[in-house]
């Protein structure tokens, strides 16, 4: 614990004798989080809860598919 509580104090004389250094990192934490609590919320609402329906049991999916084709290389003669 001692050991601890001298390293904190070593990195915040450190963080004080180089403000811009400081200042950027603060700043990119501050934004990798924000960041991260903005996706996640909207993946929240979007992807985890359940559709707002009354009868769910009865959504469907619609999709469209397309044949397949064969496809023959032609030479340039």
């Amino acid at each position: 614990m001692q050991s601890l509580l001298h390293d904190v104090r070593f990195a915040l004389r450190q963080l004080r004798k180089s403000p811009g250094f400081a200042l950027t990192a603060v700043l990119t934490l501050a934004l990798g989080i924000g960041v991260n609590t903005a996706v996640f919320s909207i993946m929240d609402a979007v992807v985890f809860r359940p559709l707002a329906v009354p009868d769910l049991s009865r959504v469907v999916t619609v999709a469209e598919q397309q044949k397949q084709t064969q496809h023959r290389a032609h030479s340039q003669q």
